[in-house]
């Protein structure tokens, strides 16, 4: 049987709707910015295979370390045990971390490391005996992962609405996302303020912890934020002693051109989370690897004489050898290599191609920082099947451009492996793609969505 005989007989795909996707197209290999299929065709993966890759794939270094370490040690248990892998990792994320951020707590998906954080922060104030901060702030379209922790933090997102039974409380916050050209920024922001006041006069003290997508929010459409409207929230919430907990897990290791987003938004104790989420780019997108770094006043609220004053969470591979092997080398490649001289190079090729782009008849809302770069297809939202996404998807795909639009969504945001001039080619190509859809449309004739 070949692979799609064999994919189609036993897979279960993610967010897919299976009865009406198109087949899955089989990948046999990586290089670089470029994936293979059985035929030998080529595709620039523009979204870095759902935001992990950061390097390129197959990178010769990290696949290398991956090796290294499996002669030596594939895994052992993680509780009362530990490795000099896992220990300098720590090490090393802690010292490109803002302080007081230093303990490291191992996990192995992004959805798992938000889900440790809401569960961290809400026994800090169980192990202190104030147990009635159950409450938790999330913003508006929030998406945090596809645990229940995660889904309530999320619940607005669209993606969870059979769980709403399940999901503890929280209150959700307006997120008054921005764009090039945005001329009301300020009056958003201003009303978005205005309502986190009111939240925090009226519970305050019920509350455990604000959860947050610094700056991008990414599975509800790469909705950004402004850094002074971050700080803002920040400095309100610590004012009242809730802890702050940065979701990282898409906009960490350089995706925002700085090595981690909350860097934009300012350094010092008053502005630093209280935890951090870390997943996706950690391992440079070959192994499955999350941390959630805590500060050491949260580390300190657990301990104890007794068990139950503990983190009771973990999992059979955490911290897995291999795992961080491939994240040490992934962090050593940032120098070796210039990699956030490589994305600000990305970022001048993204702003000066949305400049052009602003222009086309599809294209609304332009947006960019660092190596991601967005717009909308249409002045208003859509679903997360929106059918002008789905056609551009399709169609990028069959002139070798890897996209997964969100909705009406078109966003990219490639390994930073890819050159300027690679990127270039691509947004020529999409641009003739937009052209064709914007034809269609003009002349009413429905695009073929590959469907």
């Amino acid at each position: 049987m070949t692979i799609a005989e064999l994919d189609h007989a036993h897979v279960w795909h993610p967010f897919t709707q299976a009865h009406t996707a198109p087949a899955p197209l089989p990948i046999v290999r990586g290089a670089g910015a470029y994936l293979y299929d059985e035929q030998g065709k080529a595709y620039c993966d523009l979204i870095s295979s759902w935001w992990v890759n950061l390097h390129g794939h197959a990178h010769p270094a990290i696949a290398a370390a991956i090796a290294e370490q499996a002669r030596t040690l594939e895994h052992v248990l993680f509780a009362g045990f530990t490795h000099a892998p896992a220990a300098q990792l720590a090490q090393a994320l802690t010292k490109i971390l803002p302080a007081p951020l230093e303990r490291v707590f191992f996990s192995d998906n992004g959805s798992t490391a938000t889900e440790i954080a809401l569960k961290m922060s809400y026994q800090v104030w169980y192990n202190r005996g104030e147990k009635q901060r159950t409450l938790f702030l999330a913003f508006d379209g929030a998406y945090h992962g596809d645990t229940f922790g995660a889904m309530a933090a999320g619940r607005t997102s669209s993606f969870f609405n059979p769980f709403q039974p399940f999901l503890f409380e929280t209150r959700t916050l307006p997120w008054p996302h921005t764009w090039i050209g945005d001329t009301d920024i300020e009056a958003r922001e201003a009303q978005a303020l205005l309502t986190l006041d009111t939240v925090l006069a009226q519970e305050g003290q019920r509350i455990a912890a604000l959860i947050v997508e610094p700056l991008i929010q990414g599975a509800s459409g790469m909705r950004f934020v402004r850094p002074q409207f971050l700080r803002a929230v920040v400095e309100r919430a610590r004012a009242l002693g809730i802890l702050v907990i940065f979701d990282e897990v898409m906009t960490g290791f350089g995706r925002t051109g700085k090595m981690f987003a909350c860097e934009h938004i300012g350094t010092g104790q008053e502005i630093t989370p209280d935890l951090i989420c870390l997943s996706k780019g950690l391992t440079g997108g070959f192994l499955p690897m999350a941390v959630t770094v805590a500060t050491d006043a949260i580390y300190q609220a657990f301990l104890g004489e007794h068990f139950s004053s503990a983190f009771a969470h973990g999992h059979s591979y955490t911290a897995n050898p291999l795992g961080c092997a491939a994240a040490l080398a992934s962090l050593r490649l940032f120098n070796d290599e210039g990699t956030l001289q490589k994305i600000a190079a990305l970022e001048h090729v993204h702003r000066s191609a949305l400049q052009e782009l602003a222009q086309h008849p599809l294209v609304h809302c332009p947006r960019v920082l660092g190596s991601i770069a967005a717009f909308n297809l249409g002045e208003t939202s859509a679903g997360y099947s929106a059918a002008m996404g789905r056609t551009v998807q399709q169609r990028c795909l069959d002139a070798g451009l890897i996209v997964r639009p969100l909705g009406n969504t078109v966003y990219l945001l490639p390994p930073y492996c890819l050159t300027p001039e690679q990127l270039q080619d691509a947004y020529a190509t999409l641009t003739n793609i937009l052209d064709r859809c914007n034809k269609d449309s003009d002349n009413n004739t429905p695009a073929s969505t590959g469907f």
